[in-house]
């Protein structure tokens, strides 16, 4: 049964009063003539009028005691449903309500929360949800024990095993361990300016400190470097990430590069590529005094 929110107005000849509107249901109809012996049904407004000046606050009051007797019979009706067809499992406990403490996935928590009652108890550590919404539960459940599953700790020691040993794995570890080197390789004829923020392909907006004469061997580093071309000269470069001050006394360019400048490795940023950067410098900068006192601890 589904009681609806309570809407006062004034009815019949401006007399005061207040309506009540709710799902019709024959035993609630009852209890409400019996609380109410001077309700009156109104054909046009297809709900029921009680007059009276304080009519709104006891409608009101009623209608809280409603739904907490359909809350009370709805939790009765999913007790009976889990004791018929229960949910097993270790992620699940059973108490006043239903419990449930899963390792942190993004998956899990947008599944409960499409769950309707269901909360977060701070106190607990569990998210707790009613016996009303078994059934909803039930039909989530598979995408949240999967998703727990996947999220325990042996499950991702054991993908990050296996994506080690791929070809993807080990991309993705060369590209890291390359980024740690904060070196970059551009074109030996057409140099980065030192100290400006200049825009790359790989580590976005960033700051060359010092060019090299070290040349790039482009057959090692072709699969980390996608811009680098066989048969151009290419040396590495120092680089740094641009601070917020940089960036904003940096000049955006009018166009945005073109093939040659991403072939030598460095081009003027866009304001696209400028607000990205100042929206990611400002974070850190957020940030920083909150890394800094935790280091200091």
């Amino acid at each position: 049964m589904k009681v609806s929110e309570t809407h006062s107005a004034p009815q019949e000849q401006d007399a005061p009063g207040a309506i009540a509107d709710f799902a019709y249901d024959r035993m609630t109809v009852e209890r409400f003539r019996q609380a109410f012996p001077g309700a009156r049904w109104s054909d046009e407004r297809k709900s029921w009028f009680v007059p009276g000046k304080t009519a709104a606050r006891r409608i009101a009051r009623w209608l809280a005691r409603e739904a907490e007797r359909v809350s009370i019979h709805a939790d009765s009706k999913g007790r009976d449903a889990f004791t018929f067809d229960p949910i097993s499992s270790p992620y699940l406990e059973v108490a006043q309500d239903l419990r449930i403490r899963t390792p942190y996935s993004r998956t899990v928590l947008k599944e409960l929360r499409e769950i309707p009652w269901a909360r977060w108890d701070d106190e607990l550590r569990a998210w707790r949800v009613p016996f009303r919404s078994y059934e909803e539960l039930r039909q989530h459940w598979p995408k949240i024990e999967q998703a727990a599953q996947q999220a325990e700790p042996e499950a991702r020691q054991r993908r990050r095993a296996e994506e080690s040993i791929s070809e993807a794995g080990r991309a993705a570890h060369s590209r890291a361990a390359e980024r740690r080197r904060h070196r970059y390789p551009v074109l030996a004829v057409d140099l980065p300016p030192v100290g400006r923020a200049v825009a790359t392909e790989q580590y976005g907006v960033v700051v060359f400190a010092e060019v090299s004469g070290e040349l790039v061997e482009p057959s090692e580093l072709s699969a980390v470097y996608p811009h680098v071309r066989a048969g151009l000269d290419y040396v590495w470069g120092a680089w740094r990430s641009a601070t917020l001050a940089e960036l904003i006394e940096t000049w955006p360019a009018r166009h945005a590069a073109g093939s040659s400048e991403y072939s030598r490795g460095w081009w003027q940023p866009t304001l696209v590529e400028l607000r990205v950067a100042r929206r990611n410098a400002r974070s850190i900068e957020r940030r920083k005094p909150t890394r800094d006192l935790t280091l200091e601890k």
